[in-house]
């Protein structure tokens, strides 16, 4: 049964609201909660009079209070999420906005406002980009200039700003790269092209440069170098990709020989080990990466082996029931 006192002060509060008064409604729904604070509906409704009179922090309490009232009480989250929105709290407007969907997926106003904000973030990170850029060449680093000009492209292809720094950094950059690879040797240069033919997703042409630049390597004597340890661990990739398994532990073995707590080549060998059903050794790996400083593997990456550890581990169970 709703509370009558609480009731009739949320009328009052009703009618100053429609008059404009909104200091006075707040009084009346603050009253409210405070004889009924089950109710989300009068703290709601003060955060909407907050939000009249453009006040945010107090806005921001109210909507919190709503969604203690009642986590299920989904303009609870819209107010917050409005509020933050003006705080300018992009990153806890989305939460807010999250929260809500995960209790109503299909609200169309906490939808609309969070593809909204997500815009917002993304037109933020590209101004930021574009600054750091203008920065970098003016500091003379045309590659990070460029690199993070790519980082920006990747946000928004074909903005203006972006297309205008474009236009300054990269001669520049070419200019760069031109002078940088004519000092290449030809070792380092197979290792260059395998890698561009990497990001253009063609594995066979990538591994053909990797073993050239790794066979010259060793015959100068070079094959535990960083440059090796590089070739090998990107062959290894390519190998992943057209699901050459053996080939992958190979050149992940013969990365860890020289580097044994290499997290890359840890993984790809367990997910290679997998792909040919030797899970006893995979789960070894995994397990190798999890005993690590959670630092040095990378929240995504413990994530993965937690995963594959649970998997494996289930597998090498019923393997070992089976006989």
């Amino acid at each position: 049964m709703p509370h009558a006192q609480a009731e009739k002060l949320k009328g009052e509060g009703n009618q100053f609201f429609k008059s404009g008064e909104y200091k006075k409604a707040i009084e009346k729904y603050e009253a409210a909660s405070k004889t009924d604070p089950t109710v989300p509906a009068y703290y709601s409704n003060a955060a909407a009079c907050w939000e009249k009179v453009g006040d945010y922090e107090p806005m921001a309490e109210a909507a919190r209070n709503c969604i203690k009232a009642d986590r299920n009480f989904v303009k609870g989250y819209f107010r917050l999420a409005t509020a933050q929105k003006n705080l300018n709290q992009l990153p806890e407007c989305i939460k807010t906005l999250e929260s809500g969907l995960a209790v109503q997926s299909t609200n169309p106003d906490l939808k609309r406002m969070k593809k909204e904000i997500t815009e917002l973030q993304r037109g933020e990170q590209v101004a930021s980009h574009i600054v750091k850029a203008e920065e970098q060449m003016q500091n003379g680093d045309i590659p990070g200039a460029m690199k993070t000009l790519d980082l920006a492209s990747r946000l928004d292809a074909g903005n203006p700003d972006i297309e205008r720094m474009l236009s300054k950094v990269k001669p520049k950059f070419d200019a760069v790269e031109s002078k940088r690879k004519a000092s290449l040797s030809s070792t380092e240069l197979h290792k260059e092209q395998g890698d561009n033919s990497y990001k253009n997703a063609r594995f066979e042409e990538a591994v053909e440069h990797y073993s050239k630049c790794i066979e010259n390597l060793k015959k100068e004597g070079k094959a535990e170098s960083e440059l090796a340890l590089k070739a090998y661990s990107n062959r290894a990739a390519c190998y992943k990709q057209i699901s050459n398994f053996d080939g992958t532990i190979a050149d992940c073995t013969a990365v860890l020989e020289i580097d044994h707590e290499n997290v890359k080549a840890l993984i790809r060998r367990a997910q290679a080990f997998e792909g040919v059903e030797r899970y006893r050794f995979a789960l070894q790996d995994v397990k190798s990466v999890l005993a690590m400083p959670s630092k040095k593997v990378g929240k995504a990456n413990l994530d993965m082996c937690n995963m594959m550890q649970h998997r494996l581990q289930k597998t090498v169970t019923m393997l070992k029931k089976m006989g």
